[in-house]
């Protein structure tokens, strides 16, 4: 296979990838011919006599193979994105040969010799600020992964992430093949009673898909959350929470023993390199520097949430007893009554922003703050090859008409995407082929889709998390350095969530609103009426949302901090980590099973970090509610000393350029109502 599309130069008017020529086929080639120039030079490094220097030796490293950064990238984007099982299968001979080249690198006594003789003499190098900060990060890469072990430690260092990287494939290939083989389907019209009009159009549209009667329902989010908010039916809710909370135990999907061997071989890969637990190894890296620090963050948000969710939650168990005589209130009833109050207290049913949130007035709405913020323009481009016709491409134009980078944007659930919403980069902001390139990224999110009968009308939690994903890509679009790792968002992972969770804040104001948010058929603006309601209603249940991210911070902390031999059973050990934050009696299924965020996903000891995060963007947030939201000196000031420095200085340094000093801890608490 002489000419590989995945690992040739992009000759397209912006470099980008030719999706239109990439086949499955062409993966591993691509990974084997990467792999074959990382090797040559590494012994290119290690053969080279002259002085070790930052050039021949960390820029060197950091170049090592732009083949294997095309078609690895590409690939594990696509295995997320659209891939069938073809695609999946190739991660069993990927990811080990992935994790050998990063061992052999990172245990290589001879380049690691070099690499130290130049950090041992940077103070006399005249190194810039960047190169500094990416030497430092490199000298501090090999020593965390296995530099200074014994040779009988290297090896075993490397079986280890062999192993792992095998591990997690397997357990985001579980969690969607268990969604997408799971289907409800109903025929009894009276079980879909109170179900809004978008999910049941959706849920009928896919049984006429399969040639069946009524509507099938699916763990999908846009399928889920309806049913679970605002079916009448309580059986249905039970069913389909049931499903969810079950759907890893058990059967062909069951990850409870790929945990256990993940979080064991995570404890013997920490105590090799010399720390006490994986979560002591993981937070050695973050703002937080450590687990006692995490965990007293937490304890501190606890100690005021756990009484008031307890509050809420028995206001809302009064009221299922009073409308529907329920006497044990379940987790499958909280979303449900938690509407039924929500439009007692403050008349507001969040149904009723649906008809103004048309995803594609959605889109032009993210656009256009980022229009009024930074002064950049999206212009839609519909000559470049796309991975799936869902996806739409825009090229992102600076506030001096300069070319800043690609946005793909793709929105809507398929057999073939997994769960969720992310951001992610086909390209990263650097130094590629010679020369320092601009990026190309994406935004990802399983939101309502449209039915032949009605557009794509997005929930108030679609548009927030598409908001919350254009903070990431803007991060993405906005970084401004020289070399790729150390670009945005590839900074801690306790400070990548701030330029997401900072955006969330815009949706609900009025001057934000009014930019998008008109009714699909009518073209209205929506009504300030309904814009005083939704503010109005934020803080509901503020203290259960609080507790439900820490109890899931407590269990991802507790299975990194805990002695992976005592633990025997996924579901015992979970139920008494979750004792603490539970407030519902004890139902069928496992969280751990399915979460992601730790197991797949790179947030391993680091799921805390949406907090920590929440309390950076209420700080960051209240500086620009003081001078407007669309303040661009502020705006411009968050551009400049955040979103494009990524990770060449400490991120605390970084916010404290932008606000002036630390953030208040008890911002988050202020906003969400709770002191």
């Amino acid at each position: 296979m002489p000419n590989n599309p995945i690992i040739e130069n992009y000759t397209g008017k912006y470099n980008e990838i030719p999706f239109n020529l990439v086949e499955t086929s062409h993966y591993l080639n691509a990974i084997n011919q990467g792999l074959d120039q990382a090797y040559e030079n590494i012994k290119q490094i290690e053969d080279n006599t002259d002085e070790p220097n930052f050039l021949n030796t960390i820029e060197a490293i950091e170049l090592l193979s732009p083949k294997l950064d095309k078609a690895s990238n590409l690939y594990f984007n696509m295995y997320s994105l659209h891939s069938d099982d073809k695609l999946k299968e190739l991660s069993d001979q990927i990811s080990p040969k992935l994790a050998k080249l990063s061992g052999d690198l990172s245990t290589n006594s001879k380049i690691f010799e070099k690499v130290k003789k130049v950090y041992d003499s940077k103070d006399s190098l005249n190194l810039s600020k960047e190169e500094l900060r990416l030497l430092e990060d490199r000298y501090i890469s090999f020593t965390r992964n296995g530099a200074l072990l014994s040779d009988n430690d290297k090896k075993k260092l490397q079986d280890i992430d062999e192993k792992l990287s095998l591990l997690s494939p397997k357990f985001s290939k579980n969690t969607l093949d268990a969604i997408n083989a799971y289907e409800l389907h109903v025929t009894d019209k009276n079980r879909v009673k109170g179900i809004p009009k978008t999910a049941i159009e959706a849920a009928a549209h896919l049984a006429k898909s399969k040639e069946k009667e009524g509507w099938i329902f699916t763990l999908q989010m846009p399928s889920y959350i309806p049913v679970i908010q605002y079916a009448d039916d309580r059986t249905i809710r039970k069913e389909l929470s049931t499903a969810y909370g079950v759907s890893n135990l058990d059967g062909d999907f069951d990850n409870r023993d790929v945990i256990k061997e993940t979080v064991k071989l995570r404890k013997e890969r920490a105590t090799l390199l010399g720390f006490e637990t994986h979560s002591h190894y993981i937070l050695d890296r973050r703002m937080a520097k450590n687990p006692e620090t995490v965990m007293s963050f937490m304890d501190n948000i606890y100690d005021i949430v756990f009484t008031k969710a307890e509050k809420e939650v028995d206001e809302l168990r009064k009221l299922a007893k009073e409308l529907d005589g329920i006497e044990e209130f379940m987790p499958w009833d909280f979303a449900y009554y938690s509407e039924k109050l929500k439009k007692k207290k403050f008349d507001f049913d969040s149904e009723e922003l649906r008809p103004y949130f048309k995803a594609e007035n959605a889109v032009e709405g993210i656009f256009a703050v980022a229009k009024k913020m930074y002064g950049i323009d999206f212009k839609e481009v519909k000559d470049v090859p796309k991975y799936h016709e869902d996806v739409n491409v825009y090229e992102v134009i600076d506030n001096d008409s300069s070319h800043l980078g690609l946005l793909y944007i793709d929105l809507f659930p398929r057999d073939t995407k997994r769960s969720g919403a992310w951001m992610n980069t086909f390209i990263t902001q650097g130094l590629q082929d010679g020369e320092v390139r601009r990026p190309h990224i994406l935004i990802c999110g399983n939101l309502t889709p449209s039915t032949p009968e009605t557009p794509s009308l997005l929930s108030f939690n679609d548009v927030n998390t598409l908001f919350h994903e254009f903070g990431h890509a803007l991060h993405g679009l906005f970084s401004n350095v020289k070399y790729k790792s150390l670009a945005s968002p590839n900074v801690f992972w306790d400070f990548v969530e701030l330029p997401s969770q900072v955006m969330e804040n815009w949706l609900l104001e009025k001057e934000t609103l009014e930019l998008f948010a008109k009714h699909y058929k009518t073209g209205e603006i929506i009504p300030l009426e309904l814009i005083e309601k939704m503010k109005k209603a934020r803080t509901f249940n503020a203290a259960y949302g609080n507790l439900r991210q820490l109890s899931l911070g407590y269990l991802d902390m507790n299975w990194h901090l805990t002695d992976p031999n005592t633990i025997d059973d996924v579901e015992a050990f979970e139920d008494k980590i979750m004792e603490k934050t539970r407030l519902f009696p004890k139902t069928a299924g496992c969280t751990s099973t399915s979460f992601g965020h730790i197991f797949a996903g790179g947030y391993s000891s680091g799921y805390y970090s949406y907090k920590w995060a929440e309390v950076l963007d209420a700080d960051a947030f209240e500086f620009f509610k003081d001078s407007g939201i669309f303040n661009q000196e502020i705006a411009n000031s968050f551009r400049k000393n955040i979103l494009s420095k990524g990770d060449t200085m400490d991120p605390m340094d970084l916010y404290k350029a932008f606000r002036g000093r630390e953030p208040d801890p008890k911002a988050l608490l202020r906003r969400d109502g709770l002191i």
